[in-house]
């Protein structure tokens, strides 16, 4: 959305810090996470329902870690957040998060929509002696880690497991999300495949084994893996598989359902699958940080968007899944062409067999194969090593030869360029002298 457009409608990037901050509702999130006219219902809901305006401030981000980094050092003042389930654990551990208010005047509850399923995978991020995570935190969008394929080139059974990506007929066809949690866990699943089918290991243990041997053993399947990998690509995965750049992309589901649904339009025919090992299940969710300034109104957004007919739009305009579990969303949700699943966990009885998408809501059975990766701790900056060597190794010796020239010809010229600079102003210099003894 563009600033004009936010501007004319009471939203925007920053404010005058003048104003009241009482009247300000200052929101971080995701870029492109909330449906057209979302914010601007907000302000008409929370206007009816406690008499009071509010301007919303609205800034995006693209990485968990830098949104952290604003609150936690530079003690931004932002009053609701949208980090992803291991930055609300850090938060929690951090002591940075306030309580979530529960009690609405003339609105009612609508977080009790939030699924029981996702309620209870909030809660593991409980703190010790802390009160239950899901006092801090309300999921809004979740997902699962999975493999979107070109039906053209590749049958499913192709992709049951996650060998498929060390497979080099698929060479040079393979993208990977630029996303060092999802890249550790894929590769630890594999390298255990034979323990996961024997019982001797789970995947939540395997996903959150951070010791020295699970690390080297993650570091020498990435790099067995590289040659294969076309790209590690952050967004423009989905526009190389719609035009049939590439075969497997290893993404999350929303992406996966947006280029779907792109692809079909051109006459693609993707689909998406979670490999038999299994998988991670991610969750992004709304936390009022510490510092922030205006509680209340941060209470009463992350309740709207918790209701039901929001959390639709919000899901129809992101590709995503809402945590909301309504019959009105069921109902919504409802593909004749998709294949029946389970979905009894998340909607309850009613929906043991449905006609779901396997991108929004996966089989009973697919759910029960995947896990919560965890938040790293301190090892975080061990495995943050590793994906660098990793994908630093994809340079050639003739890539480092043309990086080691170009770099040598800047310093060359920069070098030039300081001392012609110092000779023109000894030159003005003894001018300015003479100048002054004439």
């Amino acid at each position: 959305m563009c600033v004009a457009l936010l501007a004319c409608l009471g939203l925007t990037g920053c404010y005058d810090e003048s104003e009241s901050r009482e009247r300000i509702l200052k929101i971080y999130s995701w870029a492109d996470y909330i449906g057209d006219g979302v914010l601007e219902d907000f302000q008409k809901y929370y206007r009816e329902k406690t008499g009071k305006s509010v301007r919303i401030v609205y800034q995006t981000f693209d990485i968990n870690e830098i949104m952290l980094t604003k609150i936690e050092r530079g003690h931004e003042d932002f009053d609701v957040v949208c980090p992803s389930e291991y930055i609300i654990e850090r938060m929690l551990r951090k002591k940075m998060l306030l309580p979530i208010d529960t009690v609405f005047l003339n609105s009612p509850n609508y977080m009790h929509n939030v699924a029981p399923y996702i309620q209870g995978e909030m809660n593991k991020l409980t703190q010790k002696g802390d009160l239950a995570a899901g006092r801090y935190a309300v999921c809004y969008m979740w997902g699962t880690a999975g493999l979107l394929y070109n039906k053209q080139y590749l049958k499913e059974d192709e992709l049951s497991s996650w060998g498929c990506l060390w497979d080099k007929r698929y060479a040079g066809k393979i993208l990977m999300k630029d996303s060092y949690r999802d890249s550790y866990g894929t590769a630890m699943l594999y390298a255990h495949r034979r323990d996961l089918v024997s019982g001797r290991e789970t995947v939540e243990n395997l996903m959150n084994d951070y010791s020295t041997v699970a690390m080297d053993t993650v570091e020498k399947y990435l790099k067995l893996l590289k040659p294969n990998v076309a790209g590690w690509e952050a967004d423009f995965g989905k526009e190389m598989m719609t035009k049939g750049k590439a075969w497997i992309n290893m993404t999350w589901s929303g992406d996966a359902q947006w280029a779907i649904e792109e692809a079909a339009e051109v006459g693609v025919d993707l689909g998406y699958v979670i490999p038999e090992e299994g998988s991670n299940v991610w969750y992004d969710g709304w936390v009022i940080p510490k510092y922030a300034k205006n509680v209340e109104a941060a209470s009463y957004f992350i309740n709207f968007m918790c209701r039901p007919d929001i959390a639709l739009r919000n899901m129809e305009a992101t590709g995503y899944v809402s945590s909301v579990a309504s019959d009105d969303i069921l109902k919504a949700s409802i593909d004749e062409t998709a294949d029946y699943v389970d979905a009894s966990y998340f909607f309850g009885p009613e929906a043991t067999h449905v006609k779901l998408r396997n991108t929004q809501y996966p089989d009973k059975s697919v759910v029960e194969r995947c896990a919560m990766i965890r938040d790293f701790g301190d090892k975080t900056v061990n495995v943050l090593e590793i994906w660098s060597r990793v994908k630093g190794d994809n340079l050639n010796g003739g890539i480092v030869v043309l990086i080691l020239v170009v770099v040598g010809s800047l310093c060359i010229f920069q070098i030039r360029r300081r001392y012609i600079l110092y000779k023109r102003r000894n030159v003005q210099r003894r001018r300015r002298r003479c100048k002054k003894y004439r």
